[in-house]
Formats: C-alpha cells, sequence, structure tokens
C-alpha cells in the first residue's frame, strides 16, 4: 500500500471524481453507469431495489403517502436495504451508485410489457415523490438547478403588485403567507395539473406557483422523462436480449419473488389427503381453491392447472405417493382410467418431485410467475383470479364465500389499480378476520403457511416456516449481498428447470 504524497493526491482526485459523479442524493436517472460490475453484484442491487419497490407499493395502499406513519416505515426500509435517505450524508456515495445502478437495471427488466412498465413507474414516482419531499427548501433549490428546472422566481415588487391575485387564487394563502412565501413564473404547460385544481394563478400564459406546490411540476417532469425514457428502453430490448447472460436475469426479475424456498418443506407427510377439501377452505389462497374446486368438479384440470396446483400442495407437504394417490384418485373418477394414468401422468408427477429427467426439486409459483407467465384462456382454471378473471365474476365468487359488500368493494378497487397481490392480501384479511396480517404477501404456499399459523396458534406449522426461513423476520437482521444474490440465483435457475418441465404436462 502505498503512502506517499502522490498516492495521497490521486485518492482525493478520485473522492472528488466520485463526487461530482452522485452530487445528489436525488436524481433523474437520465445517465445509463458506464462503469462495469459483476453478475453478482448486478443481481443483488436489482432484488434490493425489487423489494424497496414491493415495500413502496404495500405502504402506498396501507398508509396515506406523507403521513408519519409512511415516512418512518419507508425510511427504516431505505436504511437497510442501504439506499440513500438522508440528503446531507457525507458518506453515501456507495449508496447513491447503488441507487444509480439499480435503477437502470430494473428499467431494462420492467420495460418489457405495459403493465410492468405501468408499475415501474408508479413505484419510481412514489420513492421520487418522497426524496423530494424530504429535501430542505436550500436543497431542493440545488436540486432544481441540478436538473435544469430553475424556474424563475418573481421580484418582490410584482409580488406585491400580485398579492390580491394570487391569495384568492391559492388555497391556504392569505396576503401575510403570500408575502412570505417565494413563489415562482412556470410555463403553463408545466402546470397543468395545479391549473386544473385550480391551485395557481394563471395570467398571460405564466403559473404563479408557490415553493410548496413546486413539487408538482417537479414530479410531472420526472414522470415524462422517465415514461419516455421506458419506451426507449423497451426499443432497444433486442440487442440486450442477444446476450445470454444478462438476458435470463432480466427475464427473473421481472417475474422475479424475493421470499423464503417452498420447494423443500418440513411438514412432508404431515398432512393427509382426507385434509385437503376442509384446508382448501380454510387457508388455501383464491388461486388453489378455485383449482382444487375445478378438480373436484370436473375431475381433470388441463396442464396448467395441474403444474400450478402440483407444485403448491407439494410445497405444503404432500409427500410423492401421496399426490401420485390423490391425483389418480380424482382423474378415474372422470374420463381418465388407471392404466391411461399410469402412462399418460404419474411421470409428470414423480418428474415434479425430482424423481425422474433431470432429478431437480422444482419449486412452487410464486404469486409474479402466476400473474406475469401463462394466462389461461378458454377450460383453464390456473392463473390468479384477481388478475385474470372478469370482475363481475370475480365479484360473484367473492359473495359465494360470504365477503362482506364492503370487503368485496376495497378487494375490487385493489384490482382496479393492479394491485393484485394486495387484492388477494386483503381477501386474507376479510377471510381471517384480522385488520392487518403484518407481512407482505408475494406466494400462495406463505398465504396458506400464514393461515395455518394464524389459525393454530403458531403451532404445527411454526417450526417447520421458521426453518425455511419467515422473509420478513429474516429481514429484519441485515441481509448480505451474497444472501440476496444467491437467492435470485436459485429462483432463477428454478424458473428455468420450469421450462424444461412444461414438455411433460401438455397432455390434457
Amino acid at each position: 500500500m502505498e503512502f506517499s504524497r502522490q498516492a495521497r493526491l490521486k485518492h482525493a482526485r478520485l473522492a472528488g471524481d466520485r463526487w461530482e459523479q452522485y452530487p445528489h442524493s436525488l436524481q433523474f436517472y437520465l445517465e445509463p453507469p458506464m462503469e462495469s460490475i459483476s453478475l453478482v453484484e448486478f443481481e443483488s442491487f436489482a432484488v434490493d431495489r425489487l423489494k424497496l419497490l414491493k415495500v413502496i407499493e404495500n405502504l402506498g395502499v396501507s398508509h396515506v403517502r406523507g403521513t408519519d406513519a409512511y415516512k418512518t416505515k419507508l425510511e427504516a426500509e431505505l436504511r437497510k436495504l442501504k439506499f440513500p435517505y438522508r440528503a446531507l450524508a457525507e458518506d453515501d456515495y456507495e449508496t447513491r451508485r447503488k441507487d444509480h445502478i439499480s435503477h437502470f437495471i430494473l428499467r431494462l427488466a420492467y420495460c418489457q410489457s405495459e403493465d410492468l412498465r405501468r408499475w415501474f413507474l408508479q413505484q419510481e414516482m412514489d420513492l421520487f415523490r418522497y426524496r423530494f419531499n424530504e429535501l430542505t427548501e436550500g436543497l431542493m433549490q440545488k436540486f432544481l438547478e441540478h436538473v435544469n428546472l430553475s424556474f424563475e422566481a418573481i421580484g418582490e415588487d410584482l409580488k406585491n403588485e400580485l398579492a390580491n391575485e394570487l391569495s384568492t387564487s391559492t388555497p391556504g394563502f392569505n396576503l401575510t403567507k403570500v408575502k412570505e412565501q417565494m413563489f415562482y413564473k412556470v410555463g403553463l404547460a408545466d402546470a397543468v395539473d395545479l391549473f386544473r385544481a385550480r391551485k395557481v394563478f394563471i395570467k398571460d400564459g405564466f403559473a404563479y406557483v408557490p415553493f410548496k406546490e413546486i413539487h408538482v411540476i417537479v414530479l410531472n417532469n420526472y414522470r415524462t422523462k422517465l415514461s419516455k425514457a421506458l419506451a426507449l428502453t423497451a426499443r432497444s430490448l433486442p440487442s440486450i436480449q442477444s446476450d445470454e447472460r444478462l438476458q435470463p436475469l432480466l427475464n427473473h426479475l421481472s417475474h422475479s419473488y424475493v421470499g423464503p424456498d417452498y420447494s423443500v418443506q418440513k411438514n412432508t407427510g404431515k398432512i393427509s389427503l382426507e385434509q385437503i377439501d376442509a384446508l382448501s377452505v380454510k387457508s388455501f389462497p383464491l388461486c388453489m381453491r378455485q383449482l382444487h374446486r375445478a378438480l373436484r368438479d370436473s375431475h381433470h384440470l388441463r396442464h396448467g392447472g395441474r403444474m400450478q396446483y402440483g407444485l403448491f400442495l407439494k410445497g405444503i407437504g404432500l409427500t410423492l405417493e401421496q399426490a401420485l394417490e390423490f391425483w389418480k384418485k380424482e382423474f378415474i373418477r372422470g374420463k381418465v382410467d388407471a392404466d391411461k394414468f399410469d402412462k399418460g401422468y404419474a411421470y409428470s408427477i414423480r418428474h415434479n418431485y425430482g424423481k425422474e429427467g433431470k432429478r431437480t426439486d422444482y419449486t412452487p409459483y410464486s404469486c409474479m410467475k402466476i400473474i406475469m407467465s401463462n394466462p389461461p384462456s378458454q377450460g383453464d382454471y390456473h392463473g390468479c383470479p384477481f388478475r385474470h378473471s372478469d370482475p363481475e365474476l370475480l365479484k360473484q365468487k367473492l359473495q359465494s364465500y360470504k365477503i362482506s359488500p364492503s370487503g368485496i368493494t376495497q378487494v375490487l378497487e385493489l384490482v382496479k389499480g393492479m394491485h393484485y397481490q394486495l387484492a388477494c392480501q386483503k381477501f386474507f384479511e376479510l377471510t381471517h378476520d384480522v385488520d392487518d396480517i403484518g407481512f407482505s404477501l408475494n406466494h400462495p404456499n406463505q398465504y396458506f403457511t400464514e393461515s395455518q399459523k394464524l389459525l393454530n396458534g403458531g403451532r404445527e406449522l411454526k417450526k417447520e416456516f421458521n426453518n425455511s426461513g419467515n422473509f420478513q423476520q429474516k429481514n429484519n437482521s441485515q441481509e448480505s449481498i451474497n444472501s440476496s444474490s444467491t437467492l435470485t440465483s436459485s429462483n432463477a435457475k428454478a424458473d428455468t428447470e420450469l421450462e424444461g418441465l412444461e414438455a411433460y404436462f401438455t397432455e390434457d
């Protein structure tokens, strides 16, 4: 290690360059990162930002944005995942770098469809809103100059001349407050939302915007820039898709599940086949309850339903022998005889359990995989009812489950806002008579496990669940970057392997 004056000066220059690269904790993400990073860092940064955006989505539904509770929980998450949360921090180069790089990684992953772009844009907007509103007035001014949004502040003479109009046109402003507040002269095109809400004074094609409302204009500007950037990124996808290292990672991120692994259950064999009907009513999420009912009614499921439901049953504890017995008994009640089942379906079930083919232990589907891939067609019962069902049919289904009218309204509002996992979370709360489940629902098997814990007072499945690693609990202690990366890699591998499994389920 060098301690010479020349080495110290070189180190100082490098430090200066680093600060020039990220002069503010907030940015519009206009310039992509140019440095080289490892695939391990690529994965870990992306997974952490995805966790953050999912927390933001949950908080946006369960809390009023901008309240103390909302800000406290979001700041805690930013701290835990090591993203910028305090604008005045002097030693946050690494967090700013992580923020910059992770945004662009997820931009690549979430530009691939309209639904993904819409979700990503909404969560990034909420994150930006929180960060901008946490800035002091002085830092806001510096940030506006940094992103070339330095609007013209009107002078005292003009403000005094327009004082009456400003106080009349600006809600909550009297003459005294007008004199205390700084006003900006902004082109009407940039202040359309404020104009529509009748919150600003308009004259000669300009809006006179008080400083406390300037965030609306900044947010609109950021939304426009990010929306255009997502569209441009989507056009560049063909060149990225040719990269065999990146494309599988990006595809996985857009369907990503970052919770515990449900492929190996400690309660294997503890559930009897006779319990499944009762458990389906008490502890199955709506998607699995729907599949179970369809199987009982028609004594058959097409391959998409068999894959989704079969892996779920494996995850809650059915052994291979139980699974073979369960599916065979049901199928031979329909149009499939025992011989046809043994020849056409038993192999795929054994394959499911890692006893055939590549002998891979396949992983139950996460919520994101169910929502984003293989939508059901006519005659199918797989998929997510909150994502794939007609709202009127979903309403009828919820009514048949004795959900209260107010509860149904809440669920349908979440569905309308495309918060499908949160709608399922609300369904859990309504069917278990709890106000707040206290965790983010990301997996059908998580739904089952949490339901059993709640109904049994934490007994039976408690040991199993803790051993498999509760995502919420694990994250209360600081996770290492490597553990996040390993988790993502294992899930990506499982997704790739599931593509091979599809071939064994193609017979209807």
